[in-house]
C-alpha cells in the first residue's frame, strides 16, 4: 500500500489493513500470537488507544481474537483476505467519490472563472462600442439643406463619417433607409459614430441653403455740370 494512500485513510483503519495484510502474506500464522498492545503501538509510532481501536476493528471482522491476559492471537487466514477484498472495494468507490468530489470543486472554480471573464469581456466591449461608436438622434428642421436631397446625393457618410441607421417620419420608422432615401423635413435621423462626428453631424442637419434674392439696387450717383451761361442756349 502506497504511504500516500495510508496517510489519507483514519489511523486506526490503516494499522487494521497492514495486519490483515500481513496474516494474508503469512507473516502471521493463524493461531499465532503477534505483539501485544504496547509493543504494536511502539511499532506503529501511535498511542495505545489508536491499537485498541485497530484491534477491535480485526476482532469484529473474525480476523483475530483479543485475549486478556494472553494477548493478540492470529483467528483466521480467510477472514483477512475478505476483509482486504471488501476494503479493497470500498477503497475504490471511496476513492471515486473523492476524486469526483474534487473534480465538482474543480469544475464549480472553472465555471466561476468563465462567469467572471464573460463578464468582464462584455463590460469592456461594451465600453470599447461607447468609445468608438455612439448613436445619436438628429432632427432636420424646415429649410435644411438636407431637405429634398438623397443620402447619395448628400454623400452623407463620407461628409460626416456617420451611418444612418433609421429614420423617424411621421410616427414610422424607416430601418435601414436606401441610398435614394430622400429627407424631408422634420425626419428624425438616428445615426451612429464615433464621437467626434456628432458636431459634423448636426451642423450638416441644420445648415440652411443661402437665401437667393432680387440683386441690390445699384445708386447712381450723378454729378452736377456747371455750364457757363454764355454756352447755354435753351432753344
Amino acid at each position: 500500500m502506497k504511504e500516500g494512500h495510508v496517510a489519507q485513510l483514519s489511523r486506526y483503519v490503516a494499522i487494521a489493513v497492514d495486519i490483515a495484510a500481513r496474516i494474508v502474506r503469512g507473516e502471521y500464522r493463524e493461531g499465532q500470537k503477534i505483539f501485544g498492545r504496547s509493543t504494536l503501538a511502539g511499532k506503529y509510532n501511535v498511542s495505545p488507544e489508536t491499537i485498541r481501536r485497530s484491534l477491535i476493528l480485526l476482532q469484529e471482522t473474525g480476523i483475530v481474537n483479543v485475549l486478556p491476559g494472553i494477548g493478540v492471537v492470529v483467528k483466521s487466514h480467510r477472514a483477512a483476505e475478505v476483509y482486504l477484498t471488501e476494503y479493497g472495494q470500498k477503497q475504490v468507490l471511496k476513492d471515486i467519490q473523492e476524486r469526483l468530489t474534487e473534480l465538482l470543486r474543480e469544475r464549480d472554480q472553472v465555471d466561476a472563472e468563465i462567469e467572471r471573464l464573460t463578464r468582464d469581456l462584455l463590460d469592456y466591449t461594451f465600453k470599447m462600442v461607447g468609445r468608438l461608436q455612439k448613436i445619436d438622434e438628429v432632427r432636420v428642421i424646415p429649410g435644411s439643406f438636407l431637405v429634398g436631397k438623397t443620402l447619395v446625393e448628400l454623400n452623407f457618410r463620407v461628409r460626416t463619417g456617420a451611418t444612418v441607421l433609421s429614420i423617424y417620419r411621421n410616427g414610422r420608422e424607416l430601418l435601414t433607409p436606401e441610398a435614394d432615401t430622400v429627407i424631408q423635413a422634420d425626419d428624425v435621423l438616428i445615426v451612429v459614430g464615433p464621437p467626434e462626428v456628432k458636431e459634423a453631424v448636426y451642423n450638416l442637419a441644420r445648415q440652411v441653403p443661402e437665401q437667393e434674392g432680387p440683386a441690390p439696387e445699384q445708386t447712381i450717383k450723378v454729378e452736377q455740370s456747371v455750364i457757363p451761361e454764355e454756352e447755354y442756349n435753351p432753344g
